[in-house]
Formats: structure tokens, C-alpha cells, sequence
């Protein structure tokens, strides 16, 4: 489809979304379909995935977690249809969007949907559709400081901040006591991802961790 009628059908579409169910657009997105039209090494153009994200944070914002729920599974059902040609194409990359989307499903799913973690999975996984192989997200290309639940991830020029940074700041956070389970699992994922020099994704597994002992 050429693009510039995609990009009409698609800021067409978003207007009005509904709570739940493909748009025009999504279904008629390129099978390898996420942030702002830009497309992310490997994986193609994500922007579709991304609009669903967007709509899912403005619902949850109201505390409608069912129905942001209900929109998240849209994510779900078009993710797993491309799923094959994407793997195919960026295994790691792949990976991490998946792990991030696995996460926002998770956090919409608990029985008792908390809203910290929900937003916190939800901008880790903008983050993750920005840069899917952990390089600058689209969303930082504009330079501005970017954030995880309210925490700085970039500097004021849209750069990714050492991975050391907030892994420091977590470990003072969580000081001597030992961490929540949750949190834990947070701090070892973004040693990993920072021992990987993924500093993007480090990041904004750390700015989680930090967002939930905030509370």
C-alpha cells in the first residue's frame, strides 16, 4: 500500500478509536508493523503496535483497566499474527518487544490491576517499540529528556544515560533491605540488559523498579 495513504488512513482511523477492536488502519498496516512512523531496525514499521499502546495508556489513565485491557489484547492478536516474519527477521529485537509486551499484558491482567505498575509497563513498552535493539527510541530523535514512570532515562539531548546511572540509584533505593520480588526481578533483568551495554533498556527496567518503591 503506498505510504502516504497508509499514514492518511491511519491519523483517520485514530480519531474516534474505539476502546477495543482493530482500526481500518491496523488491519490494513504491512504485516511488519510502531513509534511515530519510524521504523526500527529489523522488525520494519512499527507505528501500528505503537497507536495501540497510545490509545491503551489514554484508557488506563482514566482507571478503566478493563477496557485498556481489552485494547492491549488488539496488541496481542497483531503481534502474534506477524510474529514469524518478525522473529525471522531481528530475533533479539523480537525478543525484546515481546518480553516488554508480555509485561504491559501481565500489569492490564492482575486481578487487581495497580496503576503504578500498569504505567510503568506500559512506557517501558514505548520504550521497547522505540528501539526494539536497544538503540535511541524514536520518541528521543526529537531531543528532549525522555521518561519511565516519571523518571529521566535520557539527557536533556535525548541520550540514552549510562545504564550505571540508575542501576546506582535503584541500589541506593532499595539500600540494605532486601527487595520485593517484583523489584528484584527488575534490578536482574536491567544488570543483565546493562552488562549487554543496552543502556535504553536498562534504563527503563530500572526506572520501573524505582517507580514501584516509590509506590
Amino acid at each position: 500500500m503506498n505510504t502516504t495513504l497508509r499514514n492518511l488512513i491511519l491519523s483517520v482511523a485514530l480519531i474516534g478509536v474505539p476502546a477495543g477492536g482493530f482500526t481500518v488502519a491496523e488491519l490494513m498496516m504491512s504485516p511488519v508493523g510502531a513509534t511515530a512512523g519510524t521504523p526500527a531496525a529489523g522488525l520494519g514499521d512499527l507505528s501500528a503496535y505503537a497507536a495501540i499502546v497510545a490509545d491503551t495508556q489514554k484508557i488506563a489513565a482514566t482507571g478503566d483497566f478493563a477496557a485498556a485491557g481489552h485494547r492491549i489484547t488488539d496488541l496481542e492478536v497483531l503481534w502474534d499474527r506477524n510474529a514469524d516474519t518478525m522473529r525471522a527477521a531481528d530475533a533479539n529485537g523480537w525478543g525484546m518487544v515481546d518480553a516488554a509486551n508480555d509485561a504491559a499484558f501481565k500489569a492490564l491482567r492482575a486481578s487487581a490491576p495497580d496503576a503504578a505498575s500498569v504505567n510503568a509497563a506500559l512506557d517501558a513498552l514505548v520504550v521497547a517499540l522505540g528501539a526494539p535493539e536497544g538503540g535511541t527510541p524514536a520518541a528521543v530523535a526529537g531531543g528532549s529528556v525522555q521518561r519511565v514512570s516519571g523518571i529521566a532515562v535520557t539527557d536533556a539531548n535525548g541520550h540514552a544515560l549510562p545504564c550505571e546511572v540508575l542501576i546506582k540509584q535503584l541500589d541506593s533505593a532499595i539500600g540494605a533491605k532486601p527487595a520485593a520480588a517484583a523489584v528484584a526481578g527488575l534490578q536482574t533483568k536491567a544488570l543483565e540488559r546493562c552488562n549487554a551495554d543496552d543502556d535504553t533498556s536498562a534504563n527503563a527496567l530500572s526506572a520501573q523498579a524505582l517507580a514501584q518503591l516509590k509506590g
